[in-house]
């Protein structure tokens, strides 16, 4: 009677765990979601193309959702071997977002020398139609920024002298006319004055902090799932070969 209280109360314990394994598993796939939607246009300006680790993120964030409920079943079964192929799933998890989570930590800290060279490239040549130009309008309009250290750096762009400095950097958008945008002179008056690469490096580090603090911590919680589904396994292995 008490191994059976004992075993109950272990399954109620490893059931909780698998409840937040996939709560955290939902968790990292809303920062997927979040970094695909939000952070595109840097990650675009930052890379020569776009970036893969969203959708990384969504789908390791999906799998955890996946694995954490097949744990649920797993206990609930009772079945030593279903337990042991659980812990397995997350160990191979564990492993994909701890180097993830590496990679981002590492990463975030040589964001400014590639953002230099790709942010500088995408306004000198900036037309205002591809995928870099509307990255960067996009970055423009959400930092209230202009240019690469300051709207200056308009003045020597092919664009500039078809259209002017682009409509992105103006601080009110109806106050600014092809005119003033086309003047340079006049154009000081109608932009934000301050650059955007320092704004851009800024945010993505430490967004970029964010997106490895909350890998390590959903890998941390499946560290000790692995755990205590092999403790699990374990338990009701040596209880089946008692009772036997």
């Amino acid at each position: 009677h008490k191994r059976t209280k004992n075993n109950q109360g272990n399954q109620q314990t490893d059931n909780c765990l698998h409840v937040f394994i996939v709560v955290s598993g939902v968790l990292l796939l809303a920062v997927g979601l979040w970094w695909s939607f939000m952070l595109s246009p840097y990650m675009l300006l930052i890379s020569s193309g776009p970036s893969n680790a969203p959708y990384l993120l969504v789908s390791t964030g999906a799998a955890v959702v996946l694995f954490g409920l097949f744990g649920c079943f797993s206990t609930c079964r009772g079945r030593p071997w279903m337990l042991r192929l659980y812990a397995v799933f997350l160990s191979l998890i564990f492993m994909t977002e701890l180097i993830a989570g590496i990679s981002g930590f590492v990463f975030r800290h040589e964001i400014k020398g590639t953002m230099l060279t790709t942010y500088s490239d995408a306004v000198t040549h900036y037309d205002g139609r591809d995928d870099r130009s509307l990255a960067v309008d996009a970055v423009q309009r959400r930092l209230h920024c202009c240019g690469v250290y300051n709207y200056t750096s308009w003045f020597n762009t092919v664009y500039f002298n078809s259209a002017g400095v682009p409509s992105s950097c103006c601080v009110v958008l109806t106050d600014c006319s092809q005119v003033d945008l086309r003047n340079a002179t006049a154009a000081a008056r109608k932009v934000h004055q301050q650059g955007c690469f320092d704004l851009v490096t800024t945010f993505m580090e430490s967004n970029m902090g964010v997106i490895a603090g909350v890998t390590f911590g959903v890998a941390f919680s499946q560290l000790v799932g692995v755990s205590l589904a092999c403790c699990l396994s374990r338990f009701i292995g040596s209880n089946q070969y008692e009772m036997v």
